[in-house]
């Protein structure tokens, strides 16, 4: 499938449920509401136009104002390659887990929690693993975090 064929196709499937991005350049770029997230998940990994059977990764992102969560998704067996957006305000930021479509998105939704403080709904096994145990110094990725040890580099312009 091209790039124009893998938009229409995903517009005409999902209507208003998706909004393209004029950001993908290389592959399609939707931005999505996180109330149809789980749906559009599963719906794209049964399609059988597309078969997504491939998470490549889950990246989240603090803008200084919101949080933004990507999902680059693949299928193998069709060579299509398309990414997800949604963006969320830092007040009660959560969003469900997609762990029953993609098992692989355990860790990448652990390292959300535990990095920017997303709330990730329905995840069976939010549990630390990659700062220490009893870590109580906030969510070092946040861009206004801080803490008595570190060393904010400055800012490039």
């Amino acid at each position: 499938m091209t790039f124009e064929e893998l938009t229409t196709y995903l517009t005409e499937k999902f209507g208003d449920k998706l909004e393209l991005l004029e950001t993908g350049k290389f592959e399609p770029f939707f931005l999505i509401k996180k109330e149809n997230l789980v749906e559009i998940c599963e719906a794209v990994k049964t399609d059988d136009k597309l078969l997504i059977d491939f998470l490549c990764n889950i990246g989240a992102i603090d803008t200084g104002e919101k949080f933004e969560i990507v999902y680059n998704l693949a299928s193998i067996k069709k060579n299509i390659r398309f990414d997800l957006k949604l963006v969320m305000e830092y007040e009660g930021a959560e969003v469900d887990s997609v762990q029953e479509v993609w098992p692989c998105s355990n860790w990448y939704e652990r390292e959300m929690w535990e990095l920017y403080g997303i709330n990730i709904k329905n995840h069976d096994n939010l549990t630390r693993f990659l700062l220490p145990d009893e870590w109580d110094q906030g969510h070092p990725m946040l861009k206004n975090w801080d803490a008595p040890d570190f060393k904010r580099m400055p800012e490039v312009e």
